[in-house]
């Protein structure tokens, strides 16, 4: 597959590019540069970077870090078996539990929610860093919520990070995957307050919290365009208040889709990182 000139794989992180050293020099470069694409496409063309993961499994299979990406890659177009396989394979080769959460919820995208259960009281869940452990109870409720245990899945998120006012990288979703499980069960009022507080800590729109709670309020988001006899030009963007009466007729696009912040199924491949293009400001 083609790759773009300016993609040199020096992009790659600098633990990932230690694993490459095994390689011979121009194979290295070449699994790099591949690694590199799958990062950078994984979340808006998933299919493209599947793509450039096969080719470095082709390259180099016996590299943890090319495993891992083919994981993710193949995880991203819910290709569940095989992102399963491919993170069992870079967990025997490095012996760390970091994918053990994405793991189990490989066993939800195949049906198997139970395996997944048994999977968040695995006692590799406390060798995990307070983020894994967090991501493990996410999957855990989204279990729950598979078999139609609602009240279970409320439960499972109620924790001490939920209760915390500080804001970390997981607390958005975590607020959001708690309100989506209240809403659920009916209980819409505090469902209501538990999206407001995740759009609080979702600095960087990695749920669609905004939506849900406006929703809930009656409001909608429409594209509209309004023709003005007296005047020459548009209004577009418009925010209308569901309840409000209007003799203006128009077509309207409504956006109620839940987008990528749902923990009701699978996690997004935003939620298990991709380390594979080097961080600056990494120790």
């Amino acid at each position: 597959m083609p790759i773009p000139e300016d993609v040199t794989g020096d992009e790659i992180d600098k633990d990932v590019r230690q694993e490459l050293l095994s390689l011979p020099k121009g194979l290295a470069e070449d699994v790099a540069k591949n690694l590199v694409m799958v990062a950078q496409l994984i979340d808006e063309d998933p299919e493209r970077a599947y793509g450039y993961s096969k080719v470095a499994l082709r390259l180099a299979s016996r590299v943890a870090a090319v495993r891992e990406a083919a994981g993710f890659a193949a995880y991203a177009n819910q290709k569940y078996s095989e992102a399963l396989a491919e993170f069992r394979a870079a967990r025997r080769m490095t012996g760390n539990v970091e994918l053990w959460p994405v793991m189990a919820d490989c066993e939800r995208g195949l049906g198997r929610p139970e395996k997944a259960l048994d999977m968040a009281g695995a006692p590799e869940v406390h060798k995990l860093d307070k983020a894994g452990q967090v991501e493990m109870r996410l999957v855990a409720a989204g279990a729950r919520r598979d078999m139609d245990q609602l009240d279970a899945a409320i439960v499972t998120l109620q924790s001490p990070e939920l209760a915390s006012n500080s804001v970390q990288p997981w607390t958005a979703r975590l607020r959001y995957a708690y309100a989506d499980a209240l809403l659920a069960a009916g209980r819409e009022g505090e469902a209501r307050e538990w999206f407001a507080k995740a759009v609080e800590a979702d600095k960087d729109g990695s749920t669609d919290a905004s939506d849900r709670l406006a929703e809930m309020d009656g409001v909608e988001f429409m594209d509209a365009l309004v023709e003005d006899d007296d005047e020459d030009g548009v209004e577009d963007g418009l925010l209308v208040d569901e309840d409000h009466d209007t003799d203006t007729d128009t077509d309207t696009d409504t956006d109620t889709d839940a987008g990528a912040g749902d923990d009701d199924g699978p996690a997004d491949v935003d939620d298990a990182d991709v380390v594979v293009v080097a961080d600056d400001d990494k120790d």
